[in-house]
């Protein structure tokens, strides 16, 4: 079973494609520089530690603002 869920990422994150674009990211930052932000994480790899902590509400996407010329 998947921990965290689906539906429990969607609530803090609106579209499917900005999870798996912020959590991939992460999960390579973490893998370079090994600096999770979890203590006791409860996957082994670096997608679902980036996962978990979205879930934790450690990671938030930041939203880009469009500028009109």
């Amino acid at each position: 079973m998947l921990y965290p869920s689906i539906d429990a990422l969607m609530e803090k994150i609106d579209s499917k494609y900005s999870l798996v674009t912020l959590s991939s990211k992460r999960a390579r930052e973490i893998q370079k520089h090994s600096n999770q932000q979890i203590v006791k994480p409860v996957s082994h790899k670096f997608v679902g530690k980036a996962l978990e902590e979205i879930h934790e509400g450690i990671l938030k996407p930041v939203k880009q603002v469009k500028s009109e010329e």
